[in-house]
């Protein structure tokens, strides 16, 4: 009798403990998603500036078409990207193209003191600096719940239905800078 009632308790035990398991890793890969989220809205505020600062350029430097093409087109691609893979290599091509746009700014001095430029410029940067917070916010989440589905016993509750999230880098070393802003 004492056997079945400790071999009950035993089995209660594991079931709680399933359960809590299941719950954290619920909670921790919400917290991924919510993160991802954060990412997303400031990628579409960087989408929403591109047009105003091509409409900017074009109006101080006409010649500049194949320039102000390249972002317009990596833009497009940003914005209908579907898979993660694909997002993060339209956003990187992207923020190349940003960074053609600056070199552009450069060699164009009216540009570069055009109010409406500058002003462009500024929340470019500003939600540059927010997509890199958003950034390490969503890596970090995506850590903590990679480690959590990933550590034994966890793993073994996790099996197949909790699967490890990649973290969000850019491919080369040259798309890890954040544009330039000139004044």
């Amino acid at each position: 009798m004492t056997a079945i009632l400790l071999l009950v308790g035993l089995l209660a035990l594991v079931g709680v403990w399933v359960v809590l398991t299941t719950n954290t890793f619920n909670r921790a890969r919400n917290q991924v998603d919510a993160a991802w989220s954060g990412i997303d809205i400031q990628l579409r505020r960087r989408h929403g500036l591109v047009p105003n600062l091509v409409d900017a350029v074009k109006g101080h430097a006409a010649r500049e078409s194949a320039t102000l093409a390249a972002v317009t087109q990596a833009r497009t691609a940003a914005m209908t990207a579907i898979s993660a893979t694909e997002r993060r290599t339209a956003e990187a091509q992207l923020t190349g193209a940003l960074a053609g746009v600056q070199v552009v700014a450069e060699e164009y001095p009216e540009l570069r003191a055009s109010e409406r430029f500058r002003a462009l410029q500024a929340e470019l940067s500003e939600v540059e600096d927010q997509i890199q917070a958003a950034r390490r916010l969503y890596n970090s989440s995506v850590t903590t719940y990679n480690t959590i589905i990933q550590v034994f016993p966890n793993s073994m509750v996790a099996g197949s239905a909790y699967t490890a999230r990649d973290l969000f880098q850019l491919d080369s070393p040259a798309e890890r800078g954040v544009p330039a802003v000139a004044f």
